[in-house]
């Protein structure tokens, strides 16, 4: 919740975008500020690319939080799923070399979640959109 609200307090204009369903409190062994910049970044590009961000929070098992980050983007091409996740590594179809950034986002992002014992997934939604699992051992 703290990211979307200091999403929106930045980003005024897109506050209508920001979403969080879940409990109000979970608890979790982490580094705070290092799991809150993983966070941030995937927020970040929900909004960018998929004009977005969806978050959903829930423990999926006694030992397992997981948090989904939905936008309303293209998506992305199933073959490059993983290689998104490569330093430097941009999309031509779907990021916009204007919208800035240099492509470590995600790899910055998975490298905090699994040095915390987790790990992030990339599905396309049905209709239209990109999911970001990060799951978390509790």
């Amino acid at each position: 919740r703290t990211i979307l609200d200091e999403t929106a307090d930045g980003t005024p204009e897109l506050a209508d975008a920001l979403e969080f369903s879940g409990p109000d409190h979970l608890t979790i062994q982490a580094r705070p500020l290092a799991l809150k910049r993983a966070l941030t970044n995937l927020v970040g590009n929900a909004l960018k690319y998929g004009d977005a961000a969806r978050v959903t929070l829930h423990q999926r098992a006694k030992e397992l939080v997981q948090i989904d980050i939905d936008d309303n983007g293209p998506g992305i091409a199933t073959e490059e799923m993983e290689a998104v996740f490569e330093p430097f590594r941009r999309l031509e179809t779907s990021r916009n070399r204007e919208t800035g950034g240099s492509g470590l986002g995600l790899s910055i992002a998975r490298n905090i979640i699994r040095a915390h014992g987790g790990d992030i997934m990339l599905q396309n939604l049905p209709a239209r959109g990109l999911r970001a699992s990060v799951t978390l051992p509790v």
